[in-house]
Parts: structure tokens; C-alpha cells; sequence
């Protein structure tokens, strides 16, 4: 392990089939006006926005309704979300979805009473907040993100054609999140798999980088594992509850900042994919999926050593009489056939993205060190092409 570092994370987990019991223990310990954020509707399909209102109600807790977080939260949202919250005076945001509810609860609780124009403070300029900060909770529908333990936040400005993270220090990290794998139970298959993806790919952001003998990659490798082995009997069989839970706690740890110990890390998969979800509107785990064989293979010569060891420790790719490059490219095929059973978006045309379109999406994307390979303009307008 490599140089210094602090670990920390504040957030209390409630996991497990009750998950949602420990909400009005929680309750107490923030003041009467909670503000509700939840995205178009499917928590009132499914029962789990009467469930969370009568734990509120039960509580005596004055609720301020905040519906219609979309899945790429804009800054018009935020903007909405914030004002609502500060005139409100809202003692806690309690958000209860996917990971874009959970990011967009973030933003909001930073920005309801900064002074300044938050998505120039905190998406451009990449500030820290110097305001009050609303506390947060989570109330977890969809897995992916790992937003219920961590301080990122996403968010699309349409206007600017950018889609920008910005990741929050631990004082604004939700105080607690609850885990229930069976309230994903009535996603989508489409959701599921992009969701599972977004899962893979910031595992692989993460051990995509450093030359060191790391713990955190034999961490990383174990989640994997146990991502590909879950999802497999997910696809089969979505309530099976030994692999929601699986998933569910996967995702979590993948992006807590655990396995990001002693790493530089990498993160492009992620621009690329944010620059195509900023033009498009796409699912976002879906993005990501499309561009990700494009990118790897772009850095495979230079970071050779390490996609030898993701192809024999992730994929049991037999090393025996072949060359490094044959073992990392078999390791490459596994993982693409594992990305085409699960039904991903492998090309960046199923969006409606073009060969023309390509100079806009390079202008979008944010160019990040720390990877094997840093890109410049020609080589991610090369990746973004190789994509279509």
C-alpha cells in the first residue's frame, strides 16, 4: 500500500427485510419538517411511499412533498429543490430511490442555503460548501451508485450540454442510509442490468491503476466475483434475495472510497460516459457500458500487467502457454461476453449518438489523470468513435 491516507465514513447502514423498522428510530433525532424527495412515481406503485409516510406520519413529522427527481437530476431541479428546502426550513431530506434521488438529496441539502450560484460553486469550480448543510437520509430502491455511503453527487446542466460529480466531503455523506434488497425487487430488467453495471465499472475505476502490491485490488477483486456470480442468478431469477442482497451490498462497497485506499484510481469510463449522458439523456449505467471496451482496450498496452491480473483473477483465464497480451485480451472477451449476456448497450448508436455529434461529446468530457494512460482530444474523440 502506498502512501498516506485517512479513512472515514459516518454513514449508519440498516440492511436486511427491516430494514425500513429502524427509520423512526432515526426520525427522532432530527427536528419536525422533513422534506420527501423521491423521483416519477414508482415508490407510490410498488407501496413503499405509504410504508415511509406512515412511519413519518406515526412521528408527527410535517412532510414537504419533493417528487420528480428525473434520473439525471438538471440544475433547474436542483434549483427548485433548494428554494423548496430553504423556505421550508427543512430539518431533514429524507430521499427515497435510486442513486439519482440520493445525489440530487446531497446537491440540494448543500445548496438550500449557499449564496452563491451552487452549480458554479460546486460543478464548475469544484468548491466546498461554506453554508449550512441540511442533513440527509436514504431510503435505497435501486442499486448502482453506492450514493447511500458516499458524497457524490451528479448533476446535468441540459443548457451546457455537462454532466458533472461533484464529490462531497464526509459532512455532507447521508447520517444513515436503509438497505431493503427486496425493495428492488419490481426494477425493471433494464434498470437491474445498468445498474449492476455502474457496480462493475467503479470497481474497475478504481483497480485500473497503481503498480503497487495493494489490498484494496484483492478487495476489489472479491466484489467482482461476487458481482458476475449474483447477477447471473438475478438475471434468472430477479427475487432471488441471496443475490438482491449481494448486489445491494456490493454496490455500497464499491464506492464507500474503501477500495480507492492507496490508489490513484481512474475514472475516464465515467467522464466518457457522463459526456454521452449530458447529450443524450441515457441511462447512465448504459453509458458506461458502451464505452467502456473501446477504453480499455485504448490503454491496454499500458497497463498490460494489471489487465493480466484482472483476467486471471477476475475471469480464470488459464495463463498456460500464452503471451501477456493473449491473456489480457482473453480476460477483455470474457468480460465483453459477460456484458453481452447481461443485455448491456454495447454502442453508443443505440442513443442516437453520431459520427457528428462526436466533436460535442470530446468539448464534454472531462479529461482525468491517474489511469494508466492520460487521453488526449484526438484519443477520446478516437474511443467516442470506436464506440458507435
Amino acid at each position: 500500500m502506498l502512501g498516506d491516507f485517512v479513512y472515514s465514513n459516518p454513514t449508519k447502514l440498516y440492511f436486511g427485510p427491516n430494514a425500513l423498522d429502524s427509520l423512526q428510530t432515526e426520525l427522532a433525532n432530527y427536528g419536525n419538517i422533513v422534506m420527501l424527495s423521491y423521483g416519477h412515481g414508482s415508490i407510490k406503485k410498488n407501496g413503499i411511499y405509504d410504508k415511509v409516510i406512515a412511519i413519518l406520519q406515526a412521528c408527527g413529522k410535517t412532510v414537504i412533498e419533493d417528487g420528480g427527481v428525473m434520473p439525471n437530476p438538471t440544475v433547474d431541479k436542483l434549483y427548485e429543490g433548494a428554494k423548496r428546502a430553504r423556505e421550508n426550513h427543512v430539518d431533514l431530506i429524507l430521499a427515497v430511490g435510486g442513486g439519482s434521488v440520493c445525489d440530487y438529496a446531497k446537491a440540494v441539502a448543500a445548496s438550500a442555503y449557499c449564496e452563491e450560484d451552487p452549480w458554479d460553486k460546486y460543478y464548475i469550480r469544484f468548491e466546498e460548501p461554506n453554508c449550512k448543510l441540511i442533513p440527509i437520509g436514504c431510503v435505497l430502491t435501486m442499486v448502482g451508485t453506492g450514493s447511500e455511503m458516499n458524497g457524490g453527487s451528479v448533476i446535468t446542466h441540459p443548457q451546457q450540454k455537462l454532466k458533472i460529480g461533484h464529490v462531497f466531503g464526509a459532512e455532507n455523506y447521508p447520517r444513515f442510509s436503509i438497505l431493503n434488497p427486496e425493495f428492488t425487487y419490481t426494477l425493471p430488467k433494464y434498470q437491474m442490468v445498468s445498474g449492476i453495471y455502474d457496480i462493475f465499472c467503479h470497481v474497475c475505476e478504481q483497480y485500473f491503476s497503481g503498480t503497487d502490491d495493494n489490498t484494496s485490488d484483492y478487495i476489489a477483486e472479491g466484489l467482482l466475483h461476487s458481482l458476475v456470480q449474483a447477477s447471473r442468478i438475478a438475471l434468472q431469477n430477479p427475487t432471488d434475495y441471496e443475490a438482491r442482497s449481494n448486489i445491494m451490498w456490493t454496490a455500497t462497497w464499491a464506492l464507500n472510497t474503501l477500495i480507492d485506499k492507496g490508489k490513484t484510481t481512474d475514472w475516464m469510463v465515467h467522464m466518457l460516459g457522463q459526456a454521452v449522458g449530458a447529450h443524450t439523456d441515457a441511462t447512465h449505467g448504459m453509458t458506461l457500458a458502451a464505452v467502456t471496451m473501446a477504453y480499455y482496450r485504448h490503454i491496454l498496452e499500458a497497463g498490460l500487467p494489471k489487465f493480466v491480473r484482472f483476467a486471471k483473477h477476475v475471469w480464470d483465464v488459464q495463463p498456460d502457454g500464452k503471451t501477456d497480451m493473449q491473456i489480457a485480451e482473453e480476460g477483455l472477451q470474457a468480460f465483453e461476453c459477460w456484458m453481452q449476456e447481461l443485455g448491456l448497450v454495447m454502442h453508443l448508436s443505440e442513443f442516437g449518438v453520431t459520427e457528428e455529434m462526436i466533436p460535442g461529446l470530446v468539448d464534454s468530457t472531462v479529461i482525468m489523470h491517474g489511469g494508466y494512460k492520460v487521453l488526449n482530444r484526438d484519443e477520446i474523440a478516437a474511443v467516442f468513435r470506436e464506440s458507435l
